[in-house]
Formats: C-alpha cells, sequence, structure tokens
C-alpha cells in the first residue's frame, strides 16, 4: 500500500517537470525562430538548421521565397510537394540555391541545366514524379535572365521541384537569405 500512495504522490510532480520542460523547449524553439534559426526538413537541400542573414542575393546563396498560388506552384501544393505555409498565397516557403541571376544565360533541357556553359550537377529534368504524374516544363529552354529573375536549382537532390520545372523566379518573391549552420544528410 505505501509504495502505491508514494507512486501516487509522485506522478504529478513528475508530469509537472515534464509539463516545464516541453514548455520551455517550445519558449526556446520560438525565441531562436525569431532570432533566424530556420529548419530546412525538405530533401532540395541538405537536411538542418540554416541561420537568416542580412546579405545581398549572390550566386550559390540559399533563398527562402514565397511562391505564387499559380502555375506550377498551384499543381505542385495540389500533389503535395509544397506545404501550408505563411506565405501570401497560403504555401510554405521554399528554400533552394541561387544558381544563375541577372546577365547570366541558362539552358534547360531533360538532359540538364547549363549556366553560362557549365554543366549544373544533378540537374536532369523528370519527366514524372515518383507516382507517376508529369511534371510541367517551362515555356522555354533559354533564359537571359533580367534584373528581376532568379534561376533557384538544387545541386544536391536531382529529384528537387525547381527552376528546371517552373523558371525563373522573381527576386521579390525572396523572403531571406539563409546560409547552413548544422547539417546532415
Amino acid at each position: 500500500m505505501k509504495k502505491q500512495a508514494r507512486f501516487r504522490r509522485g506522478w504529478p510532480r513528475i508530469c509537472r517537470k515534464l509539463a516545464i520542460a516541453a514548455i520551455s523547449l517550445l519558449l526556446l524553439m520560438g525565441l531562436l525562430c525569431v532570432l533566424g534559426a530556420r529548419l530546412n526538413l525538405t530533401a532540395s537541400l541538405p537536411l538542418g538548421v540554416y541561420w537568416a542573414i542580412h546579405q545581398p542575393i549572390t550566386h550559390g546563396a540559399y533563398v527562402r521565397f514565397c511562391p505564387p498560388a499559380e502555375g506550377a506552384f498551384a499543381m505542385a501544393r495540389e500533389r503535395g510537394y509544397l506545404g501550408t505555409g505563411y506565405c501570401p498565397s497560403g504555401y510554405s516557403p521554399m528554400l533552394k540555391r541561387v544558381g544563375g541571376m541577372q546577365g547570366d544565360s541558362v539552358e534547360v533541357s531533360d538532359a540538364g541545366t547549363w549556366i553560362n556553359g557549365r554543366f549544373v550537377p544533378l540537374s536532369a529534368r523528370w519527366q514524372a514524379d515518383p507516382a507517376g504524374r508529369p511534371l510541367p516544363k517551362p515555356g522555354q529552354s533559354h533564359y537571359a535572365l533580367q534584373p528581376a529573375q532568379l534561376w533557384v536549382i538544387s545541386d544536391t537532390n536531382d529529384h528537387s521541384f525547381d527552376s528546371r520545372y517552373f523558371g525563373p523566379i522573381d527576386r521579390a518573391w525572396v523572403v531571406e537569405i539563409v546560409r547552413p549552420v548544422l547539417t546532415w544528410k
């Protein structure tokens, strides 16, 4: 009887400590987000923690952008490639690497993507997604990128949904530039 009574008395104490720990963890995570921490759980780029930085957009930079609710992005949301989020479109932001920007020449085909004549690794364009549904293709195969355009592409995942499928993005869609802090495969 005494063991049962002690267990019952100790249980509220354990629950209280667990609740305090959970609330503290949530508050810490919220504070880190406010300060600039971003978590990438998509396979388009290395999984991990990224940090928002205040720098100009450059070649190779990681950008988080809000896609519009139209065209290839609407199809991507319908198929579950994009989640629900805080973007004006209602979608979650996308995280991609900048491969090309103003003045760059981009050639894209099913065989791959060339930026200023250099082949981008893992850039072959797939005809269908893993479920066998056809993937979109941008309206043209050659782009001379204009001042407001960015070509975003993954060089670490050949199945990334990026500019190979929707063309260049508008620089105004960029929410922030981030850099990797802790990543893993």
